[in-house]
């Protein structure tokens, strides 16, 4: 590939984003070895992640998929707009179209397996600092026909959640507050069995088959539980 842009002058600058001690001890040590490489920190999480990039602006950042205050991908596009030059290559045992998609949508020019060997990981870098674009051509394909369709499937549901009437938006609202039957029945001044029916209902209505993923898909369309019963957890049984 025609690399992007010009390949720094004077030792490539990584700094290593890895939540596992002994792995990112031995990424540092992979790397230090290299002559023409500088690590330039290390870190564990998102948040340092991003203050470290804006402070010492590496050339590379090898970054992790899962941090514990975050994703790496959320920590890849803070950083692209801070740093627009900064190169992401991903270093992840993750290898599903959900994450590699999240990792090039947040700028990344490289998804590598936790499972390659060391070379590879040091030529990925390498060639990222040089600025080539290494996720093949056809995985891009595979991800944009993945994408696509991720998003006729919100754009389904999105359809499904508008079929729902006044009460039944209201139960599930009431659903994703975390309350049971009997509380909604109380809390909407009507008969247990009517709050039954409105829950059966939206629920073939949204296509779901217990309460728990009647929660999750609605918390995916934006409903958020009523701001009057704040802080509960669903009621599953």
């Amino acid at each position: 590939m025609t690399p992007l842009t010009s390949r720094p002058t004077g030792p490539i600058r990584v700094l290593v984003v890895e939540d596992h001690p002994i792995l990112a001890e031995s990424l540092v040590a992979l790397l230090s070895e290299v002559p023409d490489f500088e690590v330039v920190g290390s870190v564990d999480t998102m948040r340092d992640a991003i203050a470290l990039a804006e402070e010492r602006v590496p050339d590379v950042v090898l970054m992790d998929s899962r941090l514990p205050d975050g994703t790496g991908s959320e920590a890849a596009a803070w950083i692209r707009r801070l740093r627009p030059q900064v190169a992401i290559v991903f270093l992840s045992a993750d290898d599903s179209d959900d994450a590699v998609l999240a990792a090039v949508e947040s700028g990344a020019c490289a998804y590598l397996s936790k499972a390659v060997a060391a070379t590879q990981v040091r030529g990925a870098i390498r060639r990222a600092a040089g600025g080539e674009m290494l996720v093949p051509a056809d995985r891009l394909a595979s991800l944009a026909g993945h994408q696509r369709l991720l998003e006729a499937r919100a754009i389904s549901r999105s359809r499904l959640f508008s079929d729902l009437t006044t009460r039944e938006q209201e139960v599930l609202n009431l659903l994703v507050a975390g309350l049971d039957n009997r509380q909604i029945a109380g809390h909407m001044g009507i008969a247990y069995g009517t709050v039954r029916s409105h829950v059966r209902n939206l629920m073939d209505k949204i296509g779901v088959h217990s309460r728990l993923e009647a929660v999750v898909r609605a918390g995916e369309q934006g409903y958020v539980g009523s701001a009057a019963m704040p802080g509960r957890l669903p009621q599953l049984r």
